[in-house]
């Protein structure tokens, strides 16, 4: 395809409520979309980075102006390209994986579009519906955490993550078990919050048969999560950590996880996110779809690669609702505990032209 313009749009978008984690606190989502424009379809890609570099190096603003003045530039100056080909004409930028996921996912819905094809298709989909999970971010208190608890479990939800740090993490959890059960499917997250030296206290996680600890400790620290399983008997997952799909293999190969939260933009698109589930899979590894407070844009591709088989585990695929009163597209709802596949042609879904104007704080056209 040739590619005739590229718009960059920056979108405020305010949540139903504060998400609290280990990193920070977010009242409203900073928003970068991208839209591709060629002579035979539109495509669109959401960046997830947020607003500030506290979960990764990479933030909004930052990925806009990589965006506009090195990865942008490139794609329109190779005039005609394929998607399978983004990658490697935008190698020569070091990192930035979220700005290039969106512009890659960009350019696929577009390509997709013209051949009237859905992600999901061309992915490797095998079911038309997938599992949903909640995530839960740090409360005031733990009757607060009950409630809200109590609340997702009554709208369907097959999974409850909650979000922990020191200080809210072991007496969370057991009030979680002791309210609701062992048959919840529970797991807890801790945006790397803490160090090989809290292995003991991480240990008495143990007695509440979660699924899984995500990544309890710091990025690149992949051998101290290889000591870490061999010291707590709950499964590691790691997030940050898994940047690509050779990082995967890497932390597979030390024994640092037993799981893989797979998110597509932290790994820099759907094509590389589809390479890190084949590694899992290849491994006897479980892996599942991680939420990063996307629009219905990014919520659309994500749930179409939560559709591959190896995708074992409910992911943080939740209904729009649970983070929007309005989203940009028609909102994903949440049926039976689970949410639909899209099935139109590419991501499935378009922006509405009027509630994304009423989001859009600016906007940028870049052209050959």
């Amino acid at each position: 395809m040739k590619i005739e313009a590229i718009e960059l749009i920056r979108v405020t978008m305010p949540l139903r409520n504060t998400f609290r984690t280990s990193f920070g606190t977010v009242h409203e989502r900073d928003l970068l979309l991208v839209r591709v424009v060629t002579p035979a379809a539109e495509g669109w890609g959401e960046c997830v980075a947020f607003g500030t570099p506290m979960y990764s190096s990479e933030y909004v603003a930052g990925a806009a102006e990589v965006l506009e003045r090195f990865l942008g530039p490139r794609l329109l100056e190779r005039g005609e390209v394929r998607a399978e080909e983004v990658a490697e004409l935008l190698a020569p930028v070091r990192g930035h994986r979220m700005a290039k996921g969106a512009l890659e996912t960009a350019v696929l819905d577009a390509q997709l579009r013209s051949r009237d094809e859905s992600l999901g298709d061309y992915l490797g989909a095998t079911r038309n519906r997938v599992p949903a999970g909640v995530s839960v971010g740090i409360l005031d208190s733990v009757p607060e955490l009950l409630d809200v608890v109590g609340g997702y479990l009554a709208e369907g939800y097959l999974r409850i993550k909650l979000k922990i740090a020191p200080g809210w993490d072991v007496e969370p959890v057991r009030a979680v078990r002791e309210r609701f059960g062992d048959d919840i499917l529970l797991q807890v997250d801790a945006n790397a919050a803490y160090t090989l030296a809290d292995a003991r206290h991480l240990a008495r996680l143990d007695d509440f048969g979660l699924l899984l600890v995500e990544q309890p400790l710091a990025e690149e620290q992949l051998r101290q999560h290889a000591e870490l399983a061999r010291l707590i008997r709950t499964p590691i997952c790691l997030d940050e950590s898994i940047v690509s799909a050779q990082g995967a293999a890497d932390a597979l190969a030390l024994g640092a996880c037993r799981i893989v939260n797979i998110k597509p933009g932290r790994v820099g698109g759907y094509l590389e996110a589809r390479r890190v589930h084949d590694v899992c899979r290849a491994h006897g590894v479980a892996v599942w779809c991680g939420g990063m407070l996307e629009t219905g844009i990014g919520r659309a591709a994500n749930v179409a690669l939560a559709g591959l088989p190896g995708f074992t585990v409910p992911g943080d695929t939740s209904g729009s609702a649970r983070y929007y009163e309005h989203d940009l597209t028609e909102p994903f709802v949440l049926r039976d505990g689970h949410l639909d596949l899209p099935t139109g042609p590419g991501i499935g879904v378009t922006p509405d032209a009027a509630a994304l104007a009423a989001r859009t704080t600016a906007s940028t056209w870049l052209t050959a």
